[in-house]
């Protein structure tokens, strides 16, 4: 039987502390679906088609790794799937909590699905996508915290 596992989130825009998460899960299970999951509450930046677009330039060195997008509950696209994780990434304690929450809800539709936590490392705790943005816009030079390929999206809309 494969080990799938989802790594749901809304990659607006997908950082290398995401990349850090992908590259560690793809070491952990047979096969990993990237799900761009649409929030209605966030505000995206980019589009889904262009979140995943990213996604797949970004992941094209890993042979295990695909990118989908999905509007209905996660957990239900897992089950689709035939996954046994769900992925998440927790940067800083205050991530925790939240994961938390996230974690018993999806425990509840259901439970033979696991939640997997991988801390971020140290040096990409800072890394958000929406600190990115506040970065970029502010001048910063963010290459170094994102793929090639975001810089270019970013440079698109900045014109």
């Amino acid at each position: 039987m494969k080990r799938i596992a989802i790594y749901p989130g809304s990659f607006d825009p997908i950082t290398n502390g995401h990349l850090d998460i992908i590259n560690r899960a793809s070491k952990l299970f047979d096969e990993v679906i990237i799900l761009v999951a649409y929030n209605k509450e966030k505000k995206a930046r980019f589009s889904a088609e262009d979140r995943v677009s990213m996604i797949k330039e970004s992941i094209s060195k890993f042979k295990n790794v695909s990118v989908d997008s999905y509007s209905g509950l996660t957990m239900e696209y897992a089950k689709n799937k035939g996954a046994i994780a769900l992925i998440r990434g927790i940067r800083v304690v205050s991530d925790f909590e939240y994961e938390w929450q996230l974690a018993a809800a999806n425990e509840y539709v259901d439970p033979n699905i696991e939640m997997v936590f991988l801390m971020s490392h140290q040096e990409t705790t800072f890394i958000s996508s929406s600190t990115i943005d506040e970065l970029y816009f502010n001048g910063v030079d963010i290459s170094p915290l994102v793929p090639k390929v975001v810089l270019e999206f970013y440079k698109k809309i900045n014109k």
